[in-house]
């Protein structure tokens, strides 16, 4: 009996997926919960299990194909190897020359068939709701967009596609003019020859998609503004460098700078609410409780898993769950719950090796802290040129929420903390 291989609940909000990778083949023998096939959605990468051991006995979605949640993925075999797929009349037809030629007609005959029916059977499958539902929010026509889902399907990444590439919009309203024949999407230039040959076209991963979706949505919606700080780490380093041999012997992780960062943050954030709250139409959200996102980079983009009521959590406990956290974002481990429910982000750029920049909110967040890289550089202390190891802070906060002066302020309460790390200790 064979066991199917469906696509999985996929969390919150999150309604299809793209077949990344299958990690089997047809006639593979596979063990029980061994990975079958990896799972690309617009937030996380999921490997989906076998339910059962057996051999991989089909394959119904290729690679690259998008799949709704519970879609039919393949079938497990029980028992020995798959059976081979059947071709009927292959090999009797090709006995004799003549019922080759009968063979080669036929085929050309049925490719013929085929290809008419192709081309007229996209057009005729519907797109799909979501899509749909954004071809009308944007006046686009159908026409306008390309589908890459089964049979020319259009899907919702099809439409953010074609509108970020300028596919113009219809008029609202056509009341005395005819209707016009639906303007073909702007693509980019064609390269020389020469140039062509050496490019790679490559269709943006979900993940990707995304990424380029809510970076574009939060500069166009929110009123973004950043502002800068410093701050002397000498008292961080001394603090960490005298404790850290016996702080990782005893809670079984390395005392890095996020868990000094993300203790700081939340105690800004209880001075200044206003940072960790959201819009929601015309009312404004205030968070008691602090879920910091923290930034990481990975092979297939950047993802923002998040450190649950770090605001309840002592450096050891932020650090530890931050090691969790990396460990699944490098190995694309990440749960969906792991991504959700962030109520202000840390960003640090400093590890490849930026000494400024201008960190851009993750929407509908309200504020993002941007840390930089550590530079010995000479500061005036008490009269005296000296060096100390210096970090340019940067908070990109949402204007319409949030005051000059509140901004000001939390970020100076942030470099308050990190330059007196006792402070973190008697929650001043």
């Amino acid at each position: 009996m064979a066991t199917e291989i469906r696509v999985p609940t996929l969390g919150e909000s999150v309604t299809e997926a793209t077949v990344g990778k299958w990690f089997k083949k047809v006639g593979d023998a596979i063990a029980v919960d061994e990975p079958l096939v990896e799972l690309e959605t617009d937030k996380v990468t999921v490997e989906v299990p076998a339910a059962a051991a057996g051999t991989l006995g089909e394959i119904t979605v290729k690679e690259g194909e998008t799949v709704g949640v519970g879609a039919l993925l393949g079938s497990i075999s029980a028992g020995g190897a798959a059976a081979p797929a059947t071709k009927p009349q292959a090999v009797s037809q090709a006995s004799s020359p003549d019922a080759a030629h009968t063979t080669k007609q036929a085929a050309a005959e049925t490719a013929k068939i085929a290809g008419d029916a192709g081309a007229v059977e996209p057009r005729s499958m519907p797109p799909a709701p979501a899509a749909a539902k954004l071809i009308a929010e944007n006046n686009l026509s159908v026409d306008q967009v390309s589908g890459s889902g089964k049979r020319g399907q259009v899907l919702k990444g099809d439409v953010l596609d074609a509108i970020s590439k300028g596919a113009p919009s219809q008029p609202a309203e056509t009341p005395r003019a005819a209707p016009a024949p639906a303007a073909p999407i702007a693509v980019r230039a064609p390269s020389s020859g020469d140039d062509a040959s050496r490019e790679e076209r490559v269709r943006m991963t979900k993940l990707r998609q995304t990424i380029a979706r809510r970076l574009k949505e939060a500069q166009s919606t929110a009123a973004m503004l950043t502002t800068f700080n410093e701050v002397d780490m000498s008292a961080v380093m001394a603090l960490r460098s005298k404790y850290k041999d016996v702080f990782e012997k005893k809670h079984g992780v390395k005392l890095g700078f996020m868990g000094f960062f993300t203790k700081a943050v939340t105690h800004a954030l209880k001075e200044i609410p206003s940072v960790n709250a959201e819009i929601d139409g015309t009312d404004i959200i205030f968070k008691n409780y602090a879920h910091i996102g923290v930034a990481v980079g990975t092979e297939k983009g950047l993802v923002v898993p998040v450190v649950r009521d770090a605001d309840q959590m002592s450096i050891a406990e932020i650090e530890k769950d931050i090691g969790r956290l990396g460990i699944a974002a490098r190995d694309g481990k990440l749960s969906v719950a792991d991504m959700q429910g962030g109520t202000f982000t840390i960003s640090n750029g400093g590890v490849y090796g930026s000494l400024m920049s201008t960190p851009i909110l993750n929407a509908p967040q309200s504020g993002i802290l941007g840390m930089h890289k550590i530079q010995d550089r000479p500061v005036v202390v008490g009269g005296q040129i000296v060096i100390r190891p210096m970090m340019y802070l940067a908070l990109s906060y949402d204007h319409r929420i949030v005051d000059g002066k509140e901004a000001v302020t939390f970020l100076v309460r942030v470099k308050e903390s990190l330059e007196d790390p006792e402070r973190l200790v008697l929650d001043l």
